[in-house]
């Protein structure tokens, strides 16, 4: 395997080991310099159902999450896995082995990343794969760790190859592989760092090369929550928000939440500004439904967007099949975002079944929309002439 690297800043061949160590010292300065453990976030959407951006809300909102497993509501075979691991890499006052999280955004795989590093008493950093520009960003971060940290690269599957071929040296070996010079005086360096702990995250597992995947010993999966599960979060963001909420109006929260902790406590506060401005302060199942109504959600958490989807289909072309290219025009969005966002939750709904000929609307859509099976809005159009 080839690993040499190339990027614009050159150093002088070392003469010493004193001489290598600062060179990775000036690393580690430009790298802090510039910032690169910073999150980089997607711009904010307007949807409030969106799990896969982070709103400037949310990250104003980190008192919601919780700190140690006992606190993390949901994923029970998960917490159970990992309260084993932890406790026995803390008696044996080793490093976690390395932890590979894959699932839908919104489920809490950021939150149980911290929660591991608060569980080990270790020190927690936090980057994206897309802020790992280049090979010396990454050095500089691992150069300056403290045995035992775990390290957090959210959407690991979008790092780039020169800097994944870096970081199979450092989960291995604990050692980080640096070309210094070059033509005939280049060489390769070889620094230790100390043992730690990489949690990588990722909404696309598929994408994550079979290399970096075999490298992590322990490999989650999260599940979307059930609905007892998200009104047990509910309840508890609730009282940390300090906001009354009766039990049927959390289940009723709880249905409209897409299975998703993100969207759950998007929602509550939404709920609680209703109730506070036109209501007594008390979320009740009265707020909740008039809430739902003037955000466009109905009582399965389906948007404007997600209803005009089965519309589409039903009216236009008469329930399915329809070529998504097609779908996604007659809607004006983009064929990624039809894939990737809306369809996933209508096909767990079982509103839409992809075939090989088309995308095909279900009866049990027909029936949530209020419409009897076969109806089409060309069928009836054809009976006015």
């Amino acid at each position: 395997m080839n690993k040499s690297v190339n990027h614009k800043t050159q150093y002088p061949r070392p003469s010493s080991e004193e001489d290598e160590l600062n060179i990775v010292s000036q690393l580690a300065m430009q790298t802090q310099a510039s910032g690169s453990t910073k999150i980089v976030r997607a711009e904010e959407d307007s949807h409030i159902v969106r799990a896969d951006f982070e709103s400037e809300e949310d990250s104003q909102e980190g008192n919601l999450r919780p700190l140690t497993l006992s606190e993390f509501m949901g994923q029970k075979s998960i917490k159970e896995n990992l309260s084993v691991f932890i406790n026995a890499a803390r008696e044996r006052k080793e490093a976690l082995d390395h932890l590979f999280l894959i699932g839908p955004p919104g489920l809490g795989k950021t939150t149980l990343a911290q929660i591991v590093a608060n569980e080990l008493g270790a020190d927690f950093k936090v980057t994206s794969a897309p802020a790992l520009d280049k090979p010396k960003d990454l050095a500089g971060i691992l150069s300056t760790i403290t045995p035992r940290t775990v390290f957090f690269i959210d959407e690991i599957h979008r790092l780039k190859p020169a800097i994944e071929e870096m970081l199979y040296i450092a989960m291995e070996d604990y050692e980080l592989d640096w070309v210094i010079g070059q033509g005939a005086s280049a060489r390769t360096v070889r620094i230790p760092i100390p043992h730690f702990t990489l949690v990588g995250a990722t909404t696309k597992a598929g994408m994550v090369s079979k290399p970096l995947q075999t490298r992590f010993g322990i490999i989650q999966r999260f599940n979307f929550y059930t609905r007892e599960e998200l009104s047990c979060i509910i309840n508890r963001s609730a009282s940390i928000l300090n906001v009354k909420i009766e039990e049927d109006a959390a289940l009723l929260l709880a249905d409209c939440s897409r299975g998703t902790p993100r969207v759950t406590n998007r929602l509550l506060r939404r709920m609680r500004d209703f109730a506070q401005i036109e209501g007594s302060g008390v979320i009740t199942k009265d707020i909740v439904l008039n809430g739902m109504a003037r955000l466009g959600l109905d009582s399965l958490g389906l948007e404007h967007y997600d209803r005009e989807i089965l519309l589409s289909i039903i009216n236009n072309f008469s329930g399915g099949p329809v070529g998504a290219e097609t779908l996604a025009i007659s809607i004006g969005e983009s064929m990624d975002t039809l894939e990737d966002y809306y369809e996933p939750y209508l096909i767990q709904c079982g509103f839409l079944q992809r075939t090989p000929r088309g995308r095909i609307v279900t009866e049990k859509a027909y029936r949530h929309l209020g419409l009897e099976p076969g109806h089409s809005f060309t069928e009836v159009q054809k009976s006015l002439f």
